[in-house]
């Protein structure tokens, strides 16, 4: 019996160690090395601001701009007088862009009736490497028939684009 029992927990031993050098023989350790960068750059900015169609004694200022900021001082004399401000927008990125948002709100709580603010929107898409314009036209209103008391009204704009 005892003679058995050695028989049988040799067999099991030797079993063990021959699955132990068949598992060796057939097994290979697999490694993975990787990285991963990010090279794509986000750069949609506003590049220029022009005075164009200056009604005649109208002062445009000098219309400041930087990359997501622009600033303009209309200075109109009578009726019927507007400046036309043309605004660049340029994908200077790597990455296309969609536009999301276009929010201009003239100030009519606290600013003059008597100045009219026209607005164009920018292009929809604008892929990398591209721009757009798009316009704001101050006006005096043609049919005021006198000068009123409030005399200034600012607008505020948000034009915002997003990953396309």
């Amino acid at each position: 019996m005892l003679n058995t029992k050695n028989i049988i927990i040799g067999a099991l031993l030797i079993v063990i160690l021959v699955m132990a050098v068949g598992y060796s023989a057939f097994a290979s350790q697999l490694t993975l090395n990787g990285s991963a960068e990010i090279t794509g750059e986000w750069d949609v900015k506003i590049t220029n601001i022009e005075a164009q169609d200056v009604s005649e004694g109208c002062d445009y200022g000098e219309p400041q701009f930087t990359n997501t900021t622009v600033t303009f001082n209309a200075k109109l004399i009578k009726p019927a007088d507007s400046i036309t401000y043309v605004i660049t927008i340029k994908n200077a990125g790597t990455i296309d862009a969609t536009l999301d948002k276009v929010t201009f709100t003239p100030d009519e709580e606290n600013g003059s009736s008597a100045i009219i603010y026209t607005t164009t929107e920018p292009a929809q898409d604008l892929n990398a490497g591209e721009e757009t314009t798009f316009t704001v036209t101050v006006s005096y209103d043609p049919k005021a028939t006198k000068v009123p008391e409030i005399k200034t009204k600012t607008i505020t704009g948000i034009i915002e684009y997003v990953q396309k």
